[in-house]
């Protein structure tokens, strides 16, 4: 599904004509309040948004859309070259930026790059997801054990740090390791990475990472990052 937004009725027309051309499905909105109202958050696919809304401009329907967690990857377009604009919407993360009139080929293969950028965004969002719900399952002695793990320390350091004798702490990693249905130290410290979860490196209280929340790798699917060619399109 390709979102489209833009006042102008000509624009939504021609966009909407290359989407079908391509095999995709298209929504029109001709506000950016009108396609905060009418379009489906759930539906995955990305947008197509004027920048110059007579409503809400491009970057607030952005940020709205981030605010209700409906988060999607954007191509921005414009009716006139700006440089500041082009590079503030590159710096949000947009997957590109054009100018009007826009080329067929180079709009398809920024709508491609954005398809790919969900896709892999929403992977990542999956396996975050499946990590919390395995976390879920610690004890609160084997969640602190976890970041002492990961940061590569023996039993016996783990021991003498938490202050217990090191046939517990064996105990404990066993049943982490079977809980999170990890192997290895390094299967494990790919899970703890992707949770957001720090090695605890030195004595003190264990960082235990967002044990429920995303963590400190932040996922959105509207700033993807991911290719950004020179800024496309042609002087009006």
């Amino acid at each position: 599904m390709i979102f489209l937004v833009d006042d102008d009725p000509s624009t939504l027309g021609a966009l909407s004509s290359i989407a079908t051309a391509h095999g995709y499905l298209s929504e029109t909105f001709s506000s950016a309040r009108e396609f905060l109202a009418g379009h489906d958050p759930l539906r995955s696919g990305c947008a197509v948004i004027n920048i110059a809304l007579p409503d809400l401009d491009g970057f607030e329907l952005q940020r709205r859309l981030s605010v209700q967690h409906a988060e999607r990857p954007i191509i921005f377009i414009a009716g006139a070259a700006d440089i500041p604009t082009s590079v503030r919407a590159m710096r949000a993360g947009a997957i590109d930026f054009f100018i009007k009139p826009i080329g067929d080929k180079d709009l398809w293969a920024a709508v491609e790059r954005a398809q790919k950028a969900e896709t892999k965004a929403l992977q990542i969002r999956a396996e975050l997801a499946s990590a919390r719900l395995l976390l879920a399952t610690l004890t609160p002695r084997e969640r602190q054990v976890l970041p002492y793990v990961v940061a590569g320390k023996r039993n016996r350091e783990i021991a003498d740090e938490l202050g217990v004798v090191e046939k517990t702490i064996k105990v404990h990693r066993g049943r982490m390791m079977m809980k999170l249905e990890v192997r290895t130290v390094q299967d494990l410290v790919r899970l703890a990475d992707r949770a957001g979860i720090a090695p605890q490196k030195g004595p003190g209280t264990a960082d235990l990472g967002p044990v429920v929340g995303v963590g400190t790798r932040s996922i959105t699917l509207l700033g993807i990052s991911g290719h950004r060619d020179e800024l496309r399109g042609r002087s009006p």
